[in-house]
């Protein structure tokens, strides 16, 4: 999505209003019953711009069409521009080892295409203003050094993702001029603009040969460049059943994986794999604040599984581009010592595939500009051994796939600590995380006890019912390790 562009907060989509606060309030309310609080609607806002026709939903399975090399994976988000200095194909691909090192299994780049020069935001423009849906951002390289770069990729067991934006174009696109009928137009008869998006035009899903060339565009990329999926901007604005018919065609040419940008219920029954976990997110900012009790997170949880298929994934994070530009993240919305706890939650929470912000590992600590060059610098890797560790573990232990059970933990402490066990074929994870900046003295059921693998130690240990968790603390214990 363009950053610093008006759209609904903290970019969430949304249901029918009354009904998505309804369900959320019913799962608000259950949840704080059950911690002897009282219910704290929260509050909501809504706005879409029309692309043709409403949403329509399918009757798809989610999991059903998840690859396979899914379930067990996590992304990485690939700022191509300001990734390094040359801000090119060829020099990101000089860092593509240290990642494999780090356990990166999925490479997501922002969009790779050219971008529109009439309404350009800043020096450089915005990547989701797209001028030619097939072809490479010279700005980048050439289409044989993309295709370079996936197959190092691939040599290195990574898949990768392409940013792809089917809800707008950029204001010149060819499109424009050779179909104009591809766009939803105003009273006068120009295409017109989405939100604020001046550089953008909106495209009409309501025009049948519209769909037919986006579906074909997007083909060009899995059959030219072998890429292993899409994450699609602004895909809760885009119908349904263009989905539902895009991605079964897509997938009918290879097992690839499709994320969308978005929330809405029915797009992971239209065959997305992945959505983003908006609210999780939000709710997220608010605990690290002080704002709300951890088991506040437990309200979005059951909301999930009220309006989500069993089986539908979300990509967890604390830090994406838009995030990063407008709001802060993660060195804002999860300061200093606050990040790792939050962080941790993000690789092991249930249905979920983790994110983590090209930069993090440093950690990039300010606003990464949007439309100008703003090299991202790698000197020191500060947390490189901290998100390795918990790629590697959910790389090793079934127990961390996104279909592992998930049981929620009473700690003594349940308005500071989120405690829960992910467990599946046999294995047990536990995880114990302080969202305060206070000790918390943590008391937890006896089925915990036993001889498990404290993850960022390396050490066996016997892990103990009660214990005191710092400010800021995080412990996860492996059960049935074998590995050390």
């Amino acid at each position: 999505m363009h950053s610093k562009r008006l759209r609904p907060p903290y970019a969430r989509d949304y249901l029918s209003l009354g009904m998505r606060n309804l369900l959320l309030a019913i799962a608000i309310l259950g949840c704080q019953i059950s911690h002897g609080q009282s219910a704290d609607p929260a509050a909501h806002s809504a706005a879409t711009t029309p692309s043709g026709h409403p949403p329509t939903q399918s009757t798809t399975p989610a999991a059903a069409t998840h690859p396979a090399w899914s379930l067990r994976s996590n992304i990485y988000e690939v700022n191509t521009r300001q990734y390094t200095a040359q801000g090119t194909f060829n020099a990101f691909a000089g860092h593509l080892d240290r990642l494999q090192a780090m356990g990166v299994e999925i490479l997501w780049f922002m969009p790779i295409n050219p971008i529109s020069h009439l309404d350009r935001k800043g020096t450089l423009g915005s990547y989701y203003a797209v001028a030619d849906y097939t072809a490479v951002n010279p700005e980048f390289g050439t289409l044989n050094d993309f295709k370079r770069l996936v197959r190092l990729a691939h040599e290195r067991g990574m898949k990768v993702l392409i940013d792809w934006v089917p809800n707008h174009t950029g204001a010149d696109n060819r499109w424009l001029s050779q179909h104009p009928g591809f766009y939803v137009k105003d009273s006068s008869g120009k295409a017109t603009i989405p939100y604020d998006w001046t550089d953008t035009r909106q495209l009409n899903y309501a025009n049948p040969e519209l769909r037919d060339s986006m579906i074909d565009a997007m083909k060009f990329w899995v059959s030219q460049a072998d890429i292993d999926g899409f994450r699609c901007d602004v895909a809760w604005n885009v119908p349904g059943d263009f989905w539902t018919d895009c991605i079964r065609q897509l997938k009918a040419m290879k097992s690839i994986f499709m994320l969308a940008e978005g929330d809405k219920a029915y797009l992971p029954t239209s065959g997305f794999d992945a959505t983003y976990p908006w609210e999780m997110f939000h709710k997220m900012v608010q605990v690290a604040a002080g704002e709300r009790p951890a088991f506040a997170l437990d309200s979005v949880l059951q909301y999930y599984n009220s309006i989500y298929p069993k089986g539908a994934m979300q990509m967890y994070f604390t830090s994406n581009h838009d995030e990063n530009s407008s709001n802060g993240a993660d060195y804002a919305t999860f300061p200093g010592p606050a990040h790792a706890p939050f962080a941790v939650f993000t690789q092991t929470m249930p249905n979920d595939i983790p994110l983590i912000y090209g930069g993090q590992e440093e950690p990039v600590l300010r606003a990464i500009r949007f439309f100008d060059k703003d090299t991202i610098g790698f000197h020191t890797l500060g947390r490189r051994t901290f998100y390795k560790t918990l790629l590697m573990l959910r790389r090793q232990d079934p127990a961390l796939d996104a279909d592992a059970a998930f049981e929620k933990l009473p700690s003594g402490a349940d308005s500071a600590v989120y405690a829960f066990v992910r467990k599946k074929a046999g294995r047990q994870v536990l995880v114990l995380l302080n969202f305060s900046r206070q000790p918390q003295a943590v008391d937890l059921p006896p089925s915990i006890a036993g001889r498990a693998l404290d993850v960022f130690t390396d050490k066996f240990v016997s892990v103990r019912r009660q214990l005191i968790l710092q400010p800021w603390d995080y412990k996860v214990y492996e059960y049935g390790s074998t590995h050390k």
